[in-house]
């Protein structure tokens, strides 16, 4: 199996392609250290398996996942993070990934879960919860471009003005968002949503 690691935390990076070169069957063959650098790589080198942190500078582990499925490329994504956050687990999904594993698996459980997914079966870490496929994001595509605009400190009016829509209609929504959410105010909102990784 042909592997590329794309992790920006360089000593982590570095112990993780030492473990996994250890076993007969894996070899590194690229390490990247943001997800521009990693997209580039598994482009060029087509491995049989890529580790994608979630939270990396340029692009997240996510974003690089849903650009190879665009591409319809080859490679197997396996994502690898700290965050047990229901909303990046289905974004995952949604991304082709096959794999959603914690950085701290002992090095045989990663070794195993990407046999299987080179396989062509699927690896979620047994600690994470299997709540998270019950847990869906309440808000409509909408909502969430709303929310998002406000992450960015735009005003109502604003955002009415960059989606086109009336200051009222944006207000509904921010309503809408609230209370779907259960947040007592915007900043709570956003607080709620980044918690359960639907921003």
């Amino acid at each position: 199996m042909r592997v590329v690691i794309a992790e920006d935390q360089a000593m982590l990076r570095g112990a993780m392609a030492a473990l996994l070169d250890l076993e007969e069957d894996i070899e590194v063959v690229g390490q990247a250290e943001n997800g521009n650098q990693a997209l580039e790589m598994v482009l060029s080198l087509t491995p049989d398996i890529c580790l994608l942190d979630i939270e990396m500078p340029e692009k997240s582990g996510l974003e690089v996942a849903e650009r190879l499925l665009e591409m319809k490329h080859p490679s197997h994504v396996i994502i690898v993070t700290t965050f047990s956050r229901a909303g990046y687990f289905q974004r995952a999904m949604r991304s082709g990934v096959k794999g959603y594993l914690l950085k701290d698996s002992p090095v045989d459980e990663l070794s195993n879960a990407m046999r299987r997914v080179y396989k062509g079966g699927r690896a979620v870490s047994p600690e994470l919860s299997m709540t998270f496929w019950e847990v869906e994001n309440p808000l409509t595509e909408r909502e969430q471009e709303v929310l998002k605009l406000l992450s960015q400190g735009l005003s109502v009016k604003e955002i009415a003005d960059t989606i086109h829509l009336s200051y009222g209609t944006v207000r509904n929504y921010v309503s809408e968002i609230l209370q779907k959410l259960e947040a007592k105010n915007r900043i709570d909102a956003l607080s709620i949503a980044e918690k359960m990784g639907w921003t």
